[in-house]
């Protein structure tokens, strides 16, 4: 067993966790019941946890760890700024360099005319920002009744109370009073799972021909914008057809209704390119950015917006901000991770040699029994579990049934591989080479197997009416 800096058991450090650790997104009882495993430390694309196991991270954390763990720089960068200036606001007409430099940064990298930042602590809150800002903006331009967003079913923008208004997710939804008001939701463009007998392209322009239809309805002057990411992440890696995101441009265009790429997941590499919306050939207004901003190592957000959106609302005081906007500690380590992702060629190599090996690995996954689909973008992919793939059939057990007990296997063979309902999904560290992905494949091939082992011998093969 490797040696850990934890010296309790792991039975105590689960006990104290389930006596007063609330965890995000988790039925406490079940957890506190099985006991959380506990991850002690982390290097490159690999976990440790309290018992000494490694583990393949597939999932870069939270989708945030895009340049891998245990970056020292990182760590030396934070240390330095917290000893010259460990926190200072930007409130009261005041600045500082971590919070300039960043900036200038960032509108270099970001595409079009994105030259604007407004900081957050987190994806959640800038998206909570971007509901007031593009309010402010059409009340400033004097059209006050523009105020709804339009977003998509199965979104996820966050989970404050406005970010997950925005998101279209059912569960969230049926909890707290949610949506806020003036937020509307159209369908996702999810082939697989929805698209009957069209065919891909067809079905593409229908989902996006979707968000005309709404804002004929709703009317052009109640429409503010349209937000969605250009490739659903925690919607269980969701691609478009190649046809849906051209209309969806389009459409904005045609209304002058401003479009806000979630960049959350798919930004600073994840796709191939810096941003999802190069991959995909968007021009948004504004862009959320956070978790591979630091690559998760210190909590920042921001919303890169427009030299227009900047104008209008630099005309107002706009009333808005957080405790946290431009930490100079945050701003620091992420200006550093900018640096390492760019000046090592990681998001080059990522793009230019790791996604295509990977894409061929994961797409030779589809001779699997099981797998019906297997969607990938850059280094972030999907495979839809099915029990026949002809028909694209859900299975008749509850949904997320199969996809839980596929994770529960991936776990016990050292790969963190996420469910989505009966999707798979991951999003590796960018950093990860040909010899790990394979490593990644082999596990999940193995964890698939098993999956399909329990499920023959449960009799969960069966196919819903």
């Amino acid at each position: 067993m490797a040696t850990i800096t934890n010296h309790m058991p792991t039975a105590e450090l689960q006990a104290l966790d389930a006596a007063h650790h609330i965890h995000p997104f988790s039925h406490q009882a079940e957890l506190a019941e099985k006991g959380a495993r506990v991850i002690t430390r982390a290097d490159g694309i690999y976990l440790t946890d309290s018992e000494g196991e490694t583990i393949l991270d597939g999932m870069a954390g939270l989708w945030c760890v895009n340049i891998g763990y245990g970056r020292k720089e990182l760590a030396d960068v934070a240390a330095r700024q917290m000893t010259e200036l460990p926190y200072y606001n930007s409130f009261f007409q005041t600045t500082h360099v971590p919070v300039i430099a960043l900036s200038q940064r960032l509108a270099d990298l970001a595409p079009g005319d994105l030259n604007h930042v407004f900081y957050a602590g987190s994806g959640s809150e800038a998206n909570d920002t971007n509901i007031r800002m593009v309010r402010t903006y059409w009340a400033e331009k004097g059209k006050p009744t523009k105020t709804t967003i339009i977003s998509r079913k199965n979104a996820y923008h966050g989970s404050t109370v406005g970010a997950a208004s925005l998101g279209g997710m059912a569960g969230m939804h049926a909890q707290g009073g949610i949506p806020i008001p003036d937020i509307h939701h159209i369908d996702q463009p999810n082939w697989w799972a929805e698209g009957g007998d069209a065919t891909p392209e067809d079905f593409g322009l229908e989902r996006a021909q979707q968000l005309e239809q709404a804002i004929l309805e709703l009317g052009e002057d109640k429409v503010a914008a349209f937000i969605a990411e250009p490739v659903q992440g925690a919607g269980g890696v969701i691609v478009a057809p190649d046809s849906y995101w051209p209309e969806i441009q389009r459409i904005c265009d045609k209304y002058e209704i401003l479009l806000i790429a979630d960049e959350v997941i798919c930004g600073f590499g994840r796709t191939g390119n810096w941003f999802g919306s190069q991959t995909l050939g968007i021009r948004p207004d504004i862009m959320t950015v956070a978790k591979g901003l630091s690559s998760g190592y210190m909590p920042i957000g921001a919303s890169i917006v427009s030299d227009e959106i900047a104008e209008v609302i630099g005309n107002c005081e706009f009333n808005h901000g957080y405790t946290y906007s431009g930490h100079p500690v945050a701003c620091a380590v992420a200006l550093e991770n900018l640096r390492l992702l760019e000046e090592e060629g990681i998001v080059d190599r990522a793009g230019r040699e790791i996604a295509p090996y990977l894409k061929e690995k994961w797409e030779g996954l589809l001779d699997h029994p099981l797998v019906g689909e297997a969607k990938i973008v850059g280094l972030m992919g999907s495979v839809a579990l099915t029990p026949d793939k002809a028909s694209r059939a859900a299975f008749a057990s509850d949904p997320g049934t199969i996809g839980y007990i596929c994770r529960d296997r991936c776990f016990a063979n050292n790969l963190v591989m996420r469910h989505v309902g009966d999707r798979m999904i991951i999003c590796p560290p960018l950093v990860i080479t040909k010899a790990e992905v394979d490593l990644l494949i082999e596990r999940a091939r193995k964890s698939l197997d098993e999956t399909l082992e329990k499920a023959t011998a449960d009799g969960l093969m069966v196919a819903a009416s």
